[in-house]
């Protein structure tokens, strides 16, 4: 038997329950893994209301480090006692103990922490595929301008140090004056408070008119109008998220009278989907942990059981940086 977290239904934070499950061997294809740590992402969230829709009852959590216990037949790239990480559907990382598939779960280097590993899977890889492959047309060189939304946050501080090594220019917006100072630390050439300032203007402000060439943007609904209004011609813009709420409907002409403008929403896990690709961008943000270009900042963390207090301060926006749940 060992601890997990469950909703039966989906809600609020109240809707998190411990509970006793039992874990057995793994399949084909997959391993057991007893975690030391696990990383909290608003995706969690988005889940447990609903608004990504799971059959219920549902076992929460998308990332995790520890160690492996068990492996199945046909899994060659773990051993019993390997140190362990992964991003991973499908859920259920909020546990000491799972079973689950092989696929996208990577040998930890023994350099990086259990605790730094959990928090850094699921964020740094996101910020790994927006950098690196969701690119604008005319791609991005060294002195380019990017916006990039909730830069306090753990995704965001990642890429801001990421997007300084790589010689880009981020352009961070955040809620206070404390989150902003924190963005700029980590690397960002600029940081907007998007409570006290116009984003948009500001943005234009600083890039002399011209805008930027894309914009990363997790939150959704708030952000999306005047996101489009940051962007230079043939400007991208690249929806991961929807903190503040899905995006309403829109007329692709507007994308033409601000520019010939291109729209994608991107998603971790099809970037993910084959071992082969998820190895790949693993072993780059292990190695730009490792150089110590990007450090994870490990800001809140919460034992399992206090797991709802932790998701009513992600949604708060109490939180920087990374949070986990230790075990």
């Amino acid at each position: 038997m060992t601890r997990a977290i469950r909703i039966d239904r989906p809600g609020g934070p109240e809707e998190l329950k411990l509970v006793d499950v039992q874990v057995g061997e793994p399949g084909p294809g997959e391993i057991r893994i007893r975690h030391h740590a696990v990383g909290l992402n608003f995706i969690d969230v988005y889940q447990r209301t609903g608004l990504y829709p799971f059959p219920m009852p549902l076992h929460l959590g998308m990332e995790g480090a520890g160690v492996v216990e068990a492996v199945g037949e046909g899994v060659s790239h773990l051993q019993v006692g390997d140190r362990a990480a992964y991003a991973a559907n499908p859920p259920g990382a909020y546990c000491e103990v799972r079973v689950m598939p092989a696929r996208n779960v990577c040998r930890l280097p023994e350099a990086i922490s259990f605790e730094t590993g959990a928090a850094m899977m699921l964020k740094g890889l996101t910020a790994q595929y927006l950098l690196k492959k969701t690119r604008p047309v005319e791609g991005l060189q060294p002195g380019d301008f990017v916006l990039f939304h909730a830069a306090a946050g753990g995704v965001g501080l990642i890429a801001c140090q990421w997007a300084k090594a790589l010689g880009l220019q981020l352009i961070g917006t955040a809620g206070s004056d404390a989150k902003c100072a924190l963005a700029l630390a980590n690397g960002a050439a600029h940081a907007i408070n998007y409570n006290r300032e116009d984003f948009a203007a500001r943005v234009k402000e600083i890039t002399g008119g011209q805008g930027v060439k894309v914009v990363y943007d997790s939150v959704g609904k708030d952000t999306w109008d005047k996101s489009l209004d940051c962007l230079r011609p043939f400007g991208l813009m690249a929806s991961f998220g929807n903190a503040s709420g899905p995006v309403p409907p829109f007329a692709p002409g507007a994308l033409g009278a601000k520019g010939s403008l291109y729209v994608t929403r991107q998603t971790l896990f099809t970037h993910i989907a084959t071992r082969d690709s998820n190895q790949a961008m693993a072993d780059d943000l292990f190695e730009v942990v490792q150089s110590g270009a990007v450090k994870i900042h490990i800001e809140q963390r919460y034992r399992l059981e206090d797991v709802a207090q932790a998701h009513r301060d992600l949604e708060a926006r109490k939180t920087t940086g990374c949070t986990i749940l230790t075990l």
